[in-house]
């Protein structure tokens, strides 16, 4: 059943303005997501997926889905936020869900087109990391870090994983510990929305890594071929031929470091228990230190290596993206009519290990 619920009336001692003076000065994203909800509540299916409580605020954290209920239709999940001071990925999730719902009003082609899709929007995941300005949780648990699994392979030194202490970065959480409420609540909708479905796609919007735009695909934590090389490279191809001048390089993630605990790592490893359907998780990081390079003083914030500071970088990063997350939706939506089969899917295999693999 859908739920709306009003972070407002959780806990007897959440005042109401209270709680709104903390997001407008703390947690605009938060302020913006909510606002998108009352305006265009009639077009979104709302869940509050779990609560984080910081300052004595509850603090919701909503899973928004258009399009079909269907359980067999194609799914796209786009997820933002994860690491709380990247929130240029949740802002630009907004932008475009609140045009999606802006064209629903008119846009007849899209109306068609979502009774034959799904979209998930979970655009931010960590609003208390994202309110103090941290990359990990309120507990000091980087939520990337925090699925049970160990690497297969010798991971990057601390980069990779630690669990010495949540006052050092990227913590996994304690040995033996639960997997934080974040990360738990995200795993459970994509188990719930997405692995039923014959084919599925999630985008995971993060920033802060090297120059140029990357789309990520699993392992973090092998160096081994993942099953749907094929499905990969059919998607990369398809990219390349519909807009040959666009800057996003596909690539394994493990070619930047391993790490430890993974959450797509654990997710499509489960969904592998369903041979018979298809899910790939994308993870799209932003190359922000284009920004860096052009304005140096963004040196000087921890915020500024993640985000553009300067007003009209950050209007081009939202415009940016609006191109790709299209493509995935389109591409998600006609997977029947990409996805290689036979010995076509061989080709691609083969072909994807020399190119990726070498």
């Amino acid at each position: 059943m859908d739920t709306q619920v009003d972070a407002r009336t959780v806990g007897s001692d959440v005042e109401p303005q209270r709680y709104y003076d903390y997001c407008l000065r703390y947690l605009p994203e938060l302020f913006r997501l909510e606002q998108l909800i009352s305006v265009h509540e009639q077009h979104l299916r709302i869940d509050v997926v779990t609560q984080v409580v910081s300052d004595n605020q509850v603090f919701p954290v909503y899973a928004l889905t258009l399009g079909s209920r269907a359980a067999e239709v194609p799914v796209i999940a786009l997820v933002g936020g994860v690491h709380g001071v990247e929130r240029i990925g949740s802002q630009i999730l907004l932008v475009f869900l609140e045009n999606l719902c802006r064209r629903l009003h008119w846009d007849t082609g899209l109306q068609e087109e979502l009774k034959h899709l799904r979209l998930v929007f979970l655009p931010l995941l960590n609003p208390v990391g994202m309110a103090r300005g941290w990359r990990s949780n309120g507990n000091g648990v980087d939520l990337m870090r925090n699925a049970p699994l160990d690497a297969r392979d010798d991971p990057a030194w601390m980069v990779g994983g630690q669990r010495i202490s949540h006052h050092l970065p990227w913590f996994r959480g304690a040995e033996g510990e639960p997997m934080q409420p974040e990360a738990l609540a995200l795993c459970t909708l994509v188990e719930q929305q997405l692995f039923p479905a014959d084919f599925s796609l999630v985008l995971d919007v993060h920033s802060g890594f090297g120059v140029r735009d990357r789309l990520w695909f699993p392992y973090a934590g092998s160096t081994e071929p993942l099953e749907h090389l094929a499905e990969l490279a059919a998607l990369s191809q398809l990219l390349d031929e519909t807009y040959p001048h666009h800057n996003y390089l596909m690539e394994p993630q493990f070619d930047h470091y391993i790490s430890h605990g993974d959450l797509w790592d654990y997710l499509y490893l489960r969904s592998l228990n369903h041979p018979e359907r298809t899910f790939l998780p994308l993870t799209l990081e932003i190359g922000s230190w284009l920004w860096v390079k052009k304005n140096p003083r963004q040196l000087t914030s921890f915020s500024g290596l993640f985000n553009p500071l300067v007003p009209h970088r950050h209007q081009r990063a939202m415009r940016r993206h609006h191109l790709l997350l299209e493509f995935m939706m389109r591409a998600v939506r006609s997977s029947s009519a990409w996805l290689p089969t036979g010995k076509q899917r061989s080709h691609y295999q083969i072909n994807a290990i020399k190119d990726w693999y070498g």
